[in-house]
């Protein structure tokens, strides 16, 4: 027979088999399972400790069966090599249940904690130490008595115990039969008692309580986690409700609008301000931060801006409103904005900003930037804003933008950059609104690696034509 020593009998393999056989089709199942556990992060394409945990877990313990089982060790030349393996894979086995254990909120308590990771360290330790040194008994002897205390440290706790929830009273049953015959195998050992390997039988209960918790538990953040997309999906809805959709037709101006934002709710916000007659005031606005908490802000920057429409006119006291509304009420987080008034009657442009990048404005071919700039909103209590005026010229083509733009970085790390934006925009002048908002929104997004902000444009064109 392959791989058997010449002075043993076949007979003698069969005996060792026919008495391995359980523990080898324990080892195997339990492999096989440690190995489905480990592959389910991996489907998912997301982290989970507690599968993981499980399934080294599993997999050592199975795989310790089949190493310390007599019909392989008569069938394997015995090597140093081997005989530290086996040694080697004994300690390391606790080292996955505790972290499993932790990971699943089962040492609560600071006597849980030092008998849990007091198990981990020893376990380590003596780990290395045959690793390097090779076997020896009193190795062995060190980890039992680590392991037998362990366990009842456990076991104490998990008695004492009350009411602490239906997972954890699932795996107290497993953990205790698991102790119970755990103890029963290590006690022997101590002892060198050739005792029935009762502790493969316990670690095939606690492995069933173990993969139901861990199985359970994966189940209910999925569920969770359908629930919060269903959320924000429902809460980008209301965001969404709360743009306005485009700008109305006008005899004075034209208005494309672009919103990306970078998760499914953002901090950007665009509103028409004033979007009728020879008049018009555009917003634009970057809250802080991004996700849900941005989202939020930015719907009372919506209602602080409603609440300013009386002086529309007027960009300065129209932000210095907006800042009495939001300040105290953001949660330290500060709101960027820039705000026109456009008037086709006088031919002027009113413009103010806080704390925001200042506005393109395209005339000629030519681009220039018109700049001034206050404090943030909603930081201080007493900012003040002033107001910038320049005539319009038909054929001016203005650019209000969130830093998202230029901000944007390639695979190299390199940003957009205010020179490549001015260009972009520079290249538009032939183009009609739409088609300039969607030409500089593209460029910036092909430059870009990954999406790392909310991206808001809106492109303004002065082409007076009364009816």
């Amino acid at each position: 027979m392959l791989g058997i020593a010449p002075e043993l009998s076949s007979q003698q393999v069969l005996q060792a088999f026919h008495h391995d056989e359980p523990y080898l089709f324990l080892g195997a199942a339990f492999s096989t399972v440690g190995l489905l556990a480990l592959a389910s992060p991996l489907v998912r394409r997301k982290f989970d400790p507690l599968f993981v945990y499980f399934g080294i877990f599993a997999v050592l313990y199975g795989q310790r069966l089949w190493i310390q089982s007599e019909v392989l060790a008569l069938t394997i030349p015995r090597s140093d090599l081997f005989l530290r393996l086996r040694s080697v894979i004994d300690f390391t086995v606790p080292i996955p249940a505790v972290l499993f254990l932790s990971a699943g909120g089962f040492l609560r308590s600071w006597i849980d904690r030092v008998a849990g990771y007091g198990l981990l360290v020893e376990s380590v330790v003596l780990a290395i130490l045959t690793a390097i040194r090779g076997p020896s008994d009193t190795y062995h002897l060190i980890n039992n008595i680590f392991v037998i205390a362990a366990m009842l440290a456990l076991a104490i706790r998990f008695t004492r115990q009350r009411d602490a929830g239906r997972d954890f009273n699932i795996v107290r049953i497993g953990l205790f039969i698991f102790i119970a015959l755990a103890l029963w195998d290590n006690v022997g050992g101590i002892l060198s008692l050739r005792l029935f390997r009762a502790e493969p039988l316990g670690f095939a209960v606690l492995l069933g309580t173990l993969g139901y918790v861990a199985a359970r538990r994966s189940l209910e953040r999925d569920q969770q986690l359908r629930e919060i997309q269903s959320e924000l999906e429902v809460a980008r809805r209301i965001q969404q409700s709360i743009l306005p959709a485009q700008f109305p037709k006008s005899c004075y101006f034209q208005v494309a609008a672009r919103y990306v934002p970078m998760t499914s709710v953002a901090g950007d916000f665009y509103d028409f301000v004033v979007s009728d007659g020879p008049e018009a005031g555009l917003l634009i606005a970057d809250v802080s931060g991004h996700g849900v908490p941005a989202a939020l802000i930015a719907s009372m920057v919506k209602l602080a801006a409603s609440s300013q429409r009386d002086v529309a006119a007027d960009p300065s006291r129209f932000l210095s409103g907006m800042n009495a509304a939001l300040y105290g009420n953001t949660q330290n987080q500060f709101v960027t904005a820039a705000y026109v008034h456009l008037n086709a009657d006088s031919s002027e442009l009113r413009y103010s900003a806080a704390g925001h990048p200042p506005m393109l404005l395209l005339r000629n071919g030519s681009v220039s930037e018109v700049m001034e700039n206050g404090l943030m909103l909603a930081i201080f209590d007493s900012a003040g804003y002033t107001t910038a005026t320049r005539q319009l010229e038909r054929g001016d083509r203005l650019l209000l933008y969130t830093d998202g733009l230029v901000e944007a970085t390639n695979a190299a790390g390199d940003f957009f950059g205010n020179a490549s934006l001015r260009y972009c925009f520079q290249q538009t002048a032939k183009l009609p609104a739409d088609q300039a908002a969607d030409f500089i929104l593209s460029s910036v997004q092909r430059w870009s690696a990954s999406q790392d902000d909310d991206l808001t444009l809106l492109v303004c064109d002065y082409v007076p034509n009364p009816a």
